[in-house]
């Protein structure tokens, strides 16, 4: 049976943590002179207020999370932690509505990126590393979510995926913990690798922190309206290109890299497939702009390559409004929403993975239709794929794509026209940020939408973040039992 009590403790401790995070960029805000540092202390005043109280009311209980326990909590905090990272959108400056404000911290914890915000050029700098901060620990979230909680809930796959363990026991959860720890000071330290190359190739101290926070966790928040458009540097492109596609690859691969064994035992075999399908996406690309656009060649290759890997990162940086390219580029870019990173990164997407798992069965398919006797195993890494491991996947790519056309329906119910009802949920699924047409495109922003497109929007990042059927399982009563 189901106890919220171990949930409520976590999530004390969190927003215990997230305080922290307030308290320094209040200090930020002292040493900046914006006069903001008495909100942000505000903020982690009421943060740790109930955070304390979700703690203290626990007190005297031993503390033992399961899966099940881990799972609602999950969902209980992803739904829970945007309220709080809202609290100084609230507030002057901007004075968000309450659906804009938890619409713009939803989008920042699930690493989508939209937002309802213009003008960032001229916002405090307090704000815009409140924003990029809270996409950073989304970040370190997801990954911490798609190591150690996904493969056990058997959700699109992802058993496959699963840690090694001494025993079946839920005393695998120190061990995950652990390697969830190694896997965190990696993140940590591409981070300050990312601020480093980016300060060195012109931005400024604070441009490059801020990037270096959303281009790690796959975000694409900004400090300026234009995006990655605002810096006229090809050398900074091709390095956000580097670090978007270290922050789409597994981190565990990193881990399993460092191992011992030949090349080929160490490669996790989704980053050969990704990175191919990279290079092929941008060479085609540049072609087309080369011959179609009148781009030269340098350009050419910067642009697409910068472009499409934001968004199948689903980062959802923006050099330019690509959608000013043609409807072949719209069409293009619509369909890299789908795409994904890997399994194990910030990346969101339906993942590389899933791509290989279907054309593994369609050969096969096509395989026993031209020799009905021959039996032919399934395998994906080296490893046996069971018929369940491949109706999961199945399961998940059809809860994906529904959920897409039910949210698409629901925003043009609502009166959005069928392009920016399709792409804005696609976007939000996907948690790519930036979505297709004149409103929502990446010269646009979510700003103009109604509130309750906003509300659905945001309840859709938060399901694409956790596969969908994390939240899904908590509306079965079998769940609580």
């Amino acid at each position: 049976m189901l106890k919220g009590w171990p949930a409520i403790l976590t999530l004390g401790w969190i927003l215990l943590a997230l305080s922290v995070g307030a308290v320094g960029v209040a200090l930020f805000s002292l040493t900046t002179g914006d006069g903001l540092a008495p909100l942000f202390a505000e903020d982690a005043a009421i943060t740790a207020g109930i955070g304390g109280t979700c703690i203290l009311s626990t007190m005297g209980r031993t503390f033992e999370l399961h899966f099940r326990d881990a799972t609602f909590l999950t969902v209980l905090a992803w739904f829970a932690v945007p309220c709080f990272i809202a609290l100084p959108y609230l507030a002057d400056p901007l004075d968000l509505s309450p659906v804009d404000a938890y619409f713009e911290a939803a989008s920042g914890l699930t690493t989508t990126g939209a937002t309802v915000l213009s003008g960032l050029d001229k916002l405090p700098h307090s704000l815009l590393l409140w924003r990029s901060f809270s996409q950073w620990i989304g970040g370190m979230g997801i990954i911490g979510f798609a190591i150690v909680i996904l493969p056990f809930l058997k959700i699109g796959g992802m058993q496959l995926f699963r840690l090694e363990f001494s025993d079946r026991s839920d005393k695998r959860m120190p061990r995950a913990r652990s390697i969830a720890m190694a896997v965190a000071e990696i993140y940590v330290g591409l981070t300050v690798l990312c601020f480093l190359v980016y300060n060195l190739l012109g931005m400024s101290a604070f441009d490059a922190l801020n990037h270096a926070l959303t281009t790690l966790p796959t975000g694409g928040f900004s400090t300026h309206d234009a995006s990655f458009g605002y810096f006229k540097s090809p050398a900074l492109r091709w390095a956000a290109v580097v670090f978007m596609l270290l922050a789409a690859m597994p981190f565990l691969a990193y881990l399993r890299f460092m191992q011992r064994g030949s090349l080929r035992e160490r490669m996790d075999p989704q980053v050969e497939a990704f990175l191919l399908t990279i290079a092929a996406m941008v060479v085609l690309f540049s072609a087309w702009l080369v011959t179609s656009r009148a781009f030269n060649v340098g350009d050419a290759l910067t642009e697409s390559a910068f472009n499409i890997v934001s968004v199948v990162t689903t980062t959802g940086f923006a050099s330019q409004d690509y959608l000013t390219w043609g409807t072949f580029a719209a069409v293009w870019f619509f369909a890299l929403t789908f795409v994904g990173g890997c399994t194990g990164s910030t990346a969101g997407g339906l993942k590389i993975f899933r791509f290989q798992m279907a054309s593994r069965v369609v050969a096969r398919h096509v395989g026993s239709s031209i020799h009905p006797h021959a039996v032919v195993p399934l395998r994906y890494g080296g490893r046996l794929v069971s018929d369940e491991q491949v109706g999961s996947v199945a399961v998940f790519v059809f809860l994906y794509l529904a959920s897409i056309v039910a949210i698409s329906i629901a925003l043009s119910i609502l009166g959005l026209d069928p392009r920016t009802a399709l792409s804005a949920a696609a976007t939000a699924v996907s948690n790519v940020g930036p979505g297709i047409g004149d409103v929502i495109g990446p010269a646009g922003n979510f700003s103009s939408l109604p509130d309750a497109a906003k509300i659905i929007l945001s309840i859709a990042m938060v399901m694409g973040r956790l596969e969908i059927l994390s939240v899904l399982l908590l509306l079965f009563p079998s769940f609580y039992r």
